[in-house]
């Protein structure tokens, strides 16, 4: 993710490429619509290993930048609002506790989100409670589990469009 890419002048993303208007005429009939452009390919992943909760909040700020978030940052101090990290479009909440993530961190972070006019991103070491995932997959939050190695996992719908860029 990271905003529209930028397309050349010329590509045949518009049909103006190379050979697009050979012929000088216009086609009798509209041509079949193009195919969605693939992602670019991306590398693997490289994780950062877990063991504090700065390494939670690198693993997921590494993440983000491998999804295609460009400039993530993890300000200063922490907000009240909990946010561990921020991007142009995106805010992220990173929870390394070893209890797993409530109802009021995932609505907390969603509104957040709301009022920033930003997407939302949440990870969490130790998973998520039933209400809080119910909760997520009504609104559309994207929630990740990051293991020790620092992987993270989608937990729910959301999270898995967005890793794989259909967000």
């Amino acid at each position: 993710m990271g905003g529209p890419r930028p397309v050349e002048a010329g590509s045949d993303w518009f049909g103006t490429g190379p050979g697009a208007f050979s012929t000088g005429h216009a086609p009798a009939a509209d041509p079949a619509p193009a195919a969605p452009r693939p992602i670019p390919a991306r590398g693997d992943f490289r994780p950062v290993t877990i063991r504090t909760a700065r390494d939670a909040v690198a693993a997921a700020a590494g993440y983000l930048r491998w999804l295609g978030f460009r400039d993530v940052v993890q300000p200063e101090e922490r907000p009240a609002s909990g946010v561990d990290l921020r991007a142009p479009g995106l805010i992220a909440q990173v929870d390394p506790s070893t209890r797993p993530t409530g109802l009021r961190a995932v609505e907390c972070l969603w509104l957040n989100g709301l009022s920033a006019s930003t997407v939302s991103v949440f990870f969490s070491l130790a998973g998520y409670t039933p209400e809080a995932r119910a909760r997520a997959v009504e609104i559309g939050l994207p929630l990740f589990v990051l293991d020790l190695t620092g992987t993270p996992q989608p937990v729910n719908g959301a999270a898995v469009q967005l890793t794989s860029g259909a967000a």
